[in-house]
């Protein structure tokens, strides 16, 4: 496997953390061979498909050389276990073959070696080796690449490479180790910190993504101290006319709207707002996306109080409506914006500025009608109106939805995202739970997207 390899691809094992001991790889013969028989894991031998057992005298040398190259590194005499491990590797290849995973434990024991002596340029060629055998071998997901790249990250870790090492607790986390991969960046986050880059863009993206990982897990205090911890740094750092303070204050709202808080998120959610409505223009889609924050925290609001005091119950689901109303006006602008000046953007924007605007603008969009048809819906159950009494309003906001997708994906050339097909996707089922069978007629009836 390549350097690069281990950078771009996301589906292999990383690492766990710093550690100053040495890790020497294990004998990955039982390991490798999970069918041996009792003397299976004797020096030297290994069972082959027919059950024969083959032994020879690489296998045995490898295996001496080996040990007695431990001997010599735990006594400090680095230089005689080097020639010894060099003396393992090729024994292996010639034993076990090129591919082996004994080559990989042997390429992993010098790499460690040469990480204690500093030499780093002959160490990380050793642990990509060892990487790429054990995958050929065994498969990316498998335990012992997870191993053999733990110490390729400490190793980065020990040299300070931290977007490396940024690839290993991303990979861990995409392979479900929610544990090890926090324990890793929290690893990152302290050498920044120890060395006086705290507040540095990167240490800040670490926390960012540490914050992730608890909201993934629904650690909703952790996240809040993490984002807490993120809004002091920036706000200190750039004061609150920033949108870098904005965006830092928005995620700990949401943190604080997915824990229930919601008198906390909504007062971050306005102070937000206004300060974005001062530095940017009132059509910029951000801003809509702000109000379609507030719109769902009045949802919960109004959701938490609707058994004790329904005045005002129905006073958040207005208010809900009256942002999700202006999030509508905001995203239709900012989409006919990016549509009648895309030949004049492509000119003079990054190629893909004006597709992803107007996806991020679609996106808006079709969150907020599928949110506003929930709001409607929301007012009907507090009013006590009878369910087979169809919510006009309700279904006026999924159709909408539904026309706008196919308006502005099929008609008007705004490309399909995952996250735009999913919100269109869900205004299409509530549509068939709330028309039945009568969905098809509803929408032929529907003009086009206003």
């Amino acid at each position: 496997m390549s350097k690069d390899r281990i950078r771009q691809n996301n589906s292999k094992a990383m690492t766990l953390g710093i550690s100053a001991s040495t890790v020497f790889a294990e004998d990955a013969t039982t390991e490798a061979y999970p069918d041996n028989d009792p003397g299976g894991d004797l020096i030297g031998l290994r069972k082959i498909e027919d059950g024969s057992v083959v032994s020879n005298i690489h296998t045995a040398k490898w295996r001496v050389f080996t040990d007695k190259a431990r001997e010599f590194f735990l006594q400090g005499k680095l230089d005689e276990a080097e020639k010894l491990f060099l003396s393992a590797i090729e024994e292996a290849k010639e034993g076990f073959g090129e591919k082996d995973p004994h080559v990989a434990s042997a390429c992993n024991n010098l790499a460690e070696l040469y990480r204690v002596k500093k030499a780093f340029d002959k160490a990380e060629p050793l642990y990509l080796e060892a990487i790429n055998i054990l995958e050929e071998s065994f498969g990316p997901d498998d335990v012992r690449v997870g191993v053999a790249v733990h110490n390729l990250g400490q190793f980065y870790l020990g040299q300070r490479k931290l977007e490396e090492a940024r690839v290993s607790y991303e990979v861990l986390y995409l392979q479900g180790k929610e544990r090890d991969a926090e324990a890793f960046i929290k690893d990152s986050i302290r050498m920044l910190e120890e060395g006086g880059e705290g507040e540095s863009f990167i240490c800040i993206r670490r926390l960012r993504y540490l914050s992730q990982i608890y909201m993934n897990s629904q650690q909703f205090a952790e996240a809040e101290l993490v984002q807490r911890k993120i809004l002091h740094v920036v706000e200190l750092s750039k004061g609150w006319n920033s949108l870098d303070t904005v965006i830092a204050a928005e995620s700990l709202a949401l943190t604080l709207q997915a824990s229930g808080n919601t008198k906390d998120s909504k007062e971050f959610l306005e102070r937000c707002l206004n300060v974005r409505k001062d530095l940017l223009p009132g059509d910029h889609i951000q801003i809509g996306a702000n109000l379609l924050h507030l719109a769902r925290v009045a949802m919960l609001d109004c959701s938490q109080h609707k058994k004790l005091d329904v005045s005002r119950a129905k006073a958040e689901l207005d208010m809900a409506k009256n942002h999700l109303h202006n999030s509508i006006r905001i995203s239709c602008q900012c989409l006919e914006k990016v549509l009648k000046q895309k030949d004049k953007l492509k000119k003079f924007s990054k190629p893909g500025d004006s597709r992803k605007e107007g996806q991020v603008a679609l996106a808006i969009l079709l969150q907020s009608l599928n949110t506003l048809s929930s709001v409607e819906l929301d007012k009907q159950e507090l009013q006590e109106i009878q369910e087979k009494d169809i919510n006009l309003e309700a279904r006026e906001a999924l159709l909408q939805c539904i026309s706008a997708y196919k308006e502005f994906v099929h008609k008007r050339s705004i490309a399909d995202t995952p996250e735009i097909k999913k919100e269109y996707l869900s205004c299409l089922k509530r549509a068939q739970n709330l028309f039945g069978h009568k969905v098809d007629e509803e929408l032929s009836n529907q003009n086009d997207f206003r």
